[in-house]
């Protein structure tokens, strides 16, 4: 595939802003949140267990190839990437929210950890990009794409996996698992949850993703991009003019 969305339409639906939580919502977000990232519910349990496709995909290249290869992983969150990847080449993050990591096993693996992509060096560079599960979430998700896309090696490699959010089967699934079992917790709607924090379809993320690089492979847990779970992606050989130009909006 190659990058050729038209500049000015592309930009113009971002950057985004979050729709906000109801008051109801909001007060048991927190709880949720953590309870959700530990698996502590049977549906997020299973989700979890499902989920281990996306880590596996990021992790593939340095599974089979362990020759110590530099990595920035972008949204680390609880440093659960690397229950899948060798313990090879240094490994930087950027992530936020330091409680996230706070008490990993895994934290003294990482090489540095950064609040903000453009908190990187300009000079630092990286032979691999990796995220799971985050680019649905940024608000301004083309500016972080390209500013973290500067800081690839030439040969460099964004690796990136993500749920297929706006397709069928990813809404005929969060609705019988997650959003059912929610319902019967809370008594709330699931998918006002969703719609805060993924902000940002399967197939727009991949527009971007086109847009940035020349060169985009995908892969599908399911049968096909609007029939699936879950999507991966390979991306090379940035498109440098394209990716300054949005990463300078950014700032």
């Amino acid at each position: 595939m190659t990058g050729t969305s038209d500049a000015p339409a592309f930009l113009s639906r971002f950057p985004k802003t979050r729709p906000p939580l109801s008051p109801p919502m909001a007060a048991i977000y927190q709880e949720h949140y953590r309870q959700n990232r530990s698996g502590g519910s049977p549906a997020s349990a299973l989700s979890r267990a499902m989920e281990s496709w996306l880590h596996r995909q990021v992790a593939r290249d340095v599974v089979r190839d362990r020759s110590g290869k530099r990595t920035l992983e972008l949204g680390a969150g609880t440093l659960n990437q690397l229950d899948f990847e060798p313990q090879v080449g240094a490994y930087d993050i950027v992530e936020p929210f330091a409680e996230l990591y706070a008490e990993s096993p895994h934290l003294p693996r990482i090489r540095r950890i950064y609040d903000d992509v453009t908190q990187v060096p300009r000079d630092e560079r990286y032979d691999r990009i990796t995220s799971v599960a985050v680019l649905e979430h940024i608000c301004d998700l083309p500016a972080v794409v390209a500013a973290a896309a500067l800081h690839l090696e030439p040969n460099g490699v964004f690796r990136a996996a993500i749920p297929s959010e706006g397709t069928l089967l990813w809404g005929l699934g969060w609705r019988l698992t997650t959003g059912l079992e929610f319902r019967l917790r809370h008594g709330l709607d699931y998918g006002e949850l969703l719609r805060h924090e993924h902000i940002n379809g399967a197939r727009e993320i991949e527009e971007v993703l086109e847009y940035c690089f020349e060169h985009v492979e995908r892969r599908v847990f399911g049968l096909n991009r609007g029939l699936s779970l879950y999507q991966a992606f390979v991306c090379t050989k940035a498109s440098r003019s394209r990716c300054v130009a949005l990463a300078r909006i950014r700032g």
